[in-house]
């Protein structure tokens, strides 16, 4: 989510941020809000709980519960692999393995910068990823700071690593930091998704054919590196649904989204608003790809943007409600408030840290 210096593109009705500096996001949003008729209360079979759903009336013969089972599909669980469950056609209508539970979150995202922005050391990160251990997937964003082998010494045992590669001109050299700390460090089993890029088509840095180029390219080198898992690109909803060529080559599809920045959602309502991400971009796949929401959160400060309210409580509301909603599909945004960062739009890119007092 970069969104420093807001500008506004003539891209069906979308909002966008230009891009800042490194590792932080850009989120377009969707200015034309898509109608929600129906409220669905169906039984999860992932959960064996009843909870109350939103669906898009817009998704012609998509339930609300199956839109959370392809999306919980995508990453890894203890008993789900990645190879076998992200970018599969078949397992779109179906339910993924048992030991996903509703209420509790995938994962979270975490960058190991301190308050003005240098890098965090060896000790630091393991302080931090000591708060973590209820997160079964921590996402990286990049390779510097020793990141990845830092991270790789101070997780759990049980959790996995979403990693990325930020920039497109260094992929090499990217798989290669990534190789040398998974082989010093752990093994290939501890990576559960590489992602190339963040936000690439919404920043306007790439067009979607380059982006295949780049999952490509890494897709080679992390196969010659002896890494057989998932290789995505990550972007946000509404470029995947305007640019659904984008489908063809992540192997699910990992997007970002943010119900904040939609002037129309509340905190409480948060957690419908991501899912019904999750099935407009599973929509816009033909129903033939997982989707795993990468970044959702909610600001503890910041900017009254119509009805979304940057608050401490509010974003414990919005967690809860993403988390009740559609948890299992959702990796949150962020660990810790990031200091390091410009004020951003609306005052809010500091303060989406979750654990952060």
């Amino acid at each position: 989510m970069r969104l420093s210096n807001l500008v506004t593109l003539s891209l069906m009705g979308v909002a966008s941020a230009a891009p800042a500096r490194h590792h932080q996001h850009i989120e377009k949003r969707d200015a034309v809000t898509t109608t929600v008729k129906t409220q669905v209360t169906v039984t999860q079979g992932i959960t064996g709980q009843t909870n109350a759903l939103l669906q898009e009336d817009a998704v012609v013969g998509t339930t609300a519960a199956a839109a959370v089972a392809v999306a919980a599909a995508a990453g890894t669980t203890s008993t789900l692999e990645p190879s076998s469950a992200a970018g599969s056609s078949s397992s779109s209508g179906s339910s993924p393995s048992s030991s996903v539970t509703a209420g509790n979150a995938k994962g979270i995202t975490y960058s190991p910068y301190a308050s003005d922005g240098t890098c965090k050391s060896a000790s630091d990160v393991a302080s931090d990823l000591a708060q973590l251990t209820s997160y079964g997937i921590i996402r990286l964003y990049g390779v510097d700071c020793s990141q990845v082998e830092n991270v790789l010494k101070a997780k759990a045992s049980s959790q996995k690593l979403f990693l990325g590669i930020y920039y497109v001109d260094q992929i090499a050299d990217g798989v290669s930091t990534i190789k040398n700390a998974v082989e010093s460090y752990g093994s290939w089993d501890d990576i559960s998704t590489v992602s190339v890029g963040n936000e690439l088509v919404n920043g306007g840095e790439a067009s979607t054919a380059q982006v295949g180029e780049y999952i490509s390219t890494a897709r080679s080198a992390l196969t010659a590196a002896g890494y057989t898992g998932s290789v995505v690109s990550v972007d946000t909803f509404i470029a995947v649904i305007n640019n659904p060529d984008l489908c063809n080559y992540s192997d699910y599809m990992a997007v970002n989204a943010h119900a904040y920045f939609d002037e129309n959602t509340t905190a409480e309502n948060a957690g419908p608003w991501v899912l019904e991400q999750i099935q407009r971009v599973w929509t816009a796949c033909g129903g033939k790809k997982d989707v795993l929401i990468t970044e959702s959160g909610w600001p503890s400060q910041g900017q009254t943007y119509g009805l979304a309210v940057p608050s401490e409580a509010n974003q414990k509301t919005a967690i809860s409600s993403i988390e009740d909603t559609c948890g299992s599909a959702t990796i949150l945004f962020t660990a810790f408030n990031d200091y390091w960062k410009a004020d951003g739009a609306y005052g809010v890119e500091k303060y989406f840290g979750i654990l952060s007092d």
